[in-house]
């Protein structure tokens, strides 16, 4: 059942076709632009976009990054990864999002143009995330940020990115995350849950959609016995030693089941977690958001993550 107060929002989230993705794009970047509003305090902050170094040789990822001007010594950073079904989203899309971020947590927070599938499927994208963490970690003295205070956070695949950059860090022994705080994540390519088995026709993302992205981003004619658990964590044999983590589910989502018995899979591995299913939710209902449940799910995500930064 969905909450009343999230009803109306239902005529703002358009028909999504991920097989033409160029079409899917251009109405992506519409809804954005027609949600953007003006962000208080924005004023106070120096945003820059950069480009830095790719992974092994691949081009250049370009980032945005938000620097609040008033800052004492160095401070913390947030690797922000859009979502969009790895097909879709933009730094441009995801701006209020950063700059509210950076704001409320007083964090420089840095924002990734990863690649996007089909064109560029996997591990083009997560790559691109990867290449991100390592110019933070390299340019804290640069950034004047704390390069033991880094978190990943992202939303629905900026999710399924998130946890699997976490994964990648861990495995190569690369830059140090304290935090992954993940978003209504997408994590499992298997598509199996209760959940993705019973929403075929739920709000903005629903099981053929779902099956539409993992196309895209694996390939068409991926081995889908062998996906690699760093384009679908939830593959993932061995979640110890990965950073503490925050995840927040919708009740009426496909990927509501595959975040819960991630969030499960990581308190049984040792791994300290905070699991929040949001009742009456649905995939992107943050859209509507003066509805209570919106409110309180965004001043939660802000008090964990000021908190795992040590901010507060």
């Amino acid at each position: 059942m969905i909450d009343p107060e999230l009803t109306e929002a239902l005529a703002l989230i358009p028909e999504i076709d991920l097989s033409d993705p160029v079409a899917a794009r251009a109405g992506f970047a519409a809804l954005s632009a027609g949600l953007r509003t003006e962000i208080a305090g924005i004023e106070t902050l120096d945003i820059e976009d950069r480009l830095v170094a790719g992974w092994e040789g691949d081009p250049e990822v370009p980032v945005r990054v938000y620097r609040p001007r008033e800052r004492s010594g160095a401070v913390p950073v947030v690797l922000l990864i859009h979502g969009g079904g790895f097909v879709l989203g933009s730094v441009e899309g995801e701006h209020a999002r950063a700059a509210t971020t950076a704001l409320q947590t007083g964090a420089v927070v840095v924002s990734v143009e990863y690649r996007l599938a089909p064109e560029h499927p996997f591990p083009a994208g997560l790559h691109d995330c990867y290449s991100a963490l390592v110019f933070v970690a390299r340019s804290a003295g640069d950034l004047g940020v704390d390069p033991a205070r880094v978190a990943l956070v992202g939303s629905s695949a900026g999710g399924g990115l998130a946890a699997a950059t976490a994964l990648l860090a861990r495995d190569r022994g690369g830059p140090a995350v304290c935090f992954q705080m993940l978003h209504i994540p997408e994590l499992d390519d298997r598509l199996e849950t209760p959940s993705m088995r019973a929403f075929v026709d739920s709000p903005m993302w629903n099981r053929p959609l779902a099956e539409q992205s993992w196309r895209a981003y694996l390939g068409a004619d991926a081995d889908r016995a062998a996906v690699s658990p760093y384009a679908a964590p939830a593959r993932a044999a061995e979640l110890s030693g990965l950073p503490p983590a925050y995840i927040s589910t919708a009740e009426n989502d496909p990927l509501r089941d595959e975040g819960i018995l991630y969030g499960l899979r990581l308190l049984q591995a040792g791994v300290s977690v905070e699991l929040h299913q949001f009742p009456g939710t649905y995939h992107g209902s943050a859209l509507a958001a003066s509805a209570a449940v919106s409110q309180r799910a965004q001043r939660e995500s802000m008090t964990v993550l000021r908190r795992a930064l040590g901010v507060d």
